[in-house]
């Protein structure tokens, strides 16, 4: 690729702002300055299919596709004028809008192991309420967590297990415990430890490791075994392991449900679903169990979003996404492995992941996981127009756009095998990109202008 991005002067100048406006300068802790280089755009202007143009007009080929809410392209047609043509009629009601309950019915045939949902904004909302109800249901207090998945919810109950736990009272953090992924014994561990106390057990049924079918079949007989109930977290791999989510690929039926995302390409709408002997203790119906206060949030039933839920859905359905999806994914993950074996960087970058959701390990010189090579590595992309905090391919991206790709990765891998002989520092604009869970912040976290340039 020919193109070098090194124009962030708008960007730079908004950042100023931003931070004196909003903690963190953004309302989402992953597009924080502090998860990228200096050298990276601040501001995205607009979207259209696999490209991005931030708002000094450098464009890019995206694949963060919003944090995976993107699954079939930025402004993808059908969606657009779907959400468009209802919102000409109106988005908020004092009562239910009809598109509620065909969006209910096109979801459950779409995700035919569930046998009700409800709809909210947020994957949060959804996997909160799962918790909730998994708590009514069972009698019992406490929750585990797959201890190998980042991130379930912005509610206490997951934050107070996480290092930026500041402000969940003890009394919560307590009542969160772990398990390992594919490590059936270590969940069985904690009903040990703890008997007739954990109300549920919540995971992301995969993160591309493997064929995890026997461990989640087992880890559903254990839950029932032990009297408590099995969630799964669908939010990355629902509506790209499979249209009817990672549960369907591997034959499990979940008690709950969550999913988000990709359900709307982008428009703020998530799922709580599962079994009706639970979900319906939300309802009108069951007059012998006390009720549970599952989900009731104004904007929880968005008409536009619904409409821009159910385009998705249709598309699936009637489309090779899916498929897509995995071949282009893999086009890339091969294309970037002859890249870094051509490099001799077999031990210091890898591609991990399902095929149809993919991201990167960046080593040092001595093999361990670096923040720093990990800014190297991004900040080199985003030069030769690549926008890639993950490779996480959509419907509409092309074979020129993998190609492409794969060319500027290519470049940007002899810059990181330059840093591993002569330094990162001497490659490197400013400080590091940072974990988004940490205790502390460093005094080098907020991000200014470059603090000086290296030899890139």
């Amino acid at each position: 690729m020919v193109k070098s991005v090194t124009d962030f002067e708008k960007s730079n100048h908004l950042r100023e702002l931003a931070h004196h406006l909003i903690p963190g300068g953004a309302h989402t802790y992953a597009k924080g300055d502090d998860q990228y280089p200096v050298l990276s755009p601040g501001f995205i202007a607009r979207g259209h299919g696999s490209h991005v143009w931030d708002i000094d007009g450098n464009e890019y080929i995206e694949y963060g596709m919003g944090n995976r809410a993107v699954g079939l392209g930025h402004a993808y047609p059908p969606v657009l004028e779907a959400a468009m043509r209802q919102l000409k009629l109106g988005c908020n009601f004092t009562r239910p809008a009809e598109i509620e309950v065909e969006c209910a019915a096109t979801f459950l045939e779409t995700v035919p192991s569930a046998e009700m949902v409800k709809f909210c904004k947020n994957g949060s909302d959804a996997t909160s309420a799962a918790v909730r109800l998994a708590r009514a249901v069972t009698g019992r207090d406490m929750i585990g967590i797959c201890a190998d998945h980042p991130f379930f919810s912005t509610d206490d109950w997951f934050i107070g297990s996480t290092e930026m736990s500041a402000g969940v009272p003890a009394a919560i953090q307590e009542l969160t415990v772990g398990f390992r992924y594919n490590n059936l014994e270590s969940a069985r561990e904690l009903f040990v430890r703890y008997p007739r106390k954990i109300a549920a057990l919540i995971l992301e049924p995969s993160r591309g490791e493997g064929s995890p079918r026997p461990f989640l079949h087992g880890l559903l007989k254990l839950c029932h075994d032990n009297g408590a109930l099995l969630i799964l977290d669908e939010m990355i791999t629902g509506f790209r392991w499979h249209s009817g989510g990672a549960q369907q690929a591997y034959g499990i039926e979940p008690d709950l449900s969550c999913f988000g995302k990709a359900l709307g390409n982008g428009f703020s709408v998530s799922a709580l679903a599962g079994k009706r002997e639970f979900m319906n203790l939300g309802g009108l119906s069951q007059p012998f169990k006390p009720r549970v206060f599952l989900l009731s949030t104004t904007h929880g039933a968005e008409t536009h979003a619904l409409a821009a839920a159910i385009a998705t859905m249709r598309v699936y359905q009637n489309e090779p996404v899916i498929e897509h999806l995995h071949a282009q994914g893999q086009r890339l993950r091969d294309g970037i492995q002859q890249a870094i074996d051509r490099h001799g960087l077999g031990n210091h970058v890898r591609t991990i992941g399902r095929d149809c959701c993919l991201t990167y390990a960046t080593l040092d010189a001595e093999r361990l996981p670096s923040q720093a090579f990990r800014t190297l590595f991004l900040q080199e992309t985003i030069r030769r127009g690549i926008l890639m905090p993950s490779l996480v391919v959509s419907y509409v991206h092309s074979t020129e756009d993998i190609d492409r790709t794969i060319d500027a990765v290519d470049g940007a891998l002899g810059i990181y095998h330059q840093a591993l002989r002569h330094g990162v520092s001497n490659y490197l604009v400013g400080r590091t990109s940072q974990p988004v869970f940490r205790r502390f912040n460093n005094a080098m976290t907020h991000t200014g202008k470059p603090e000086r340039v290296g030899h890139a």
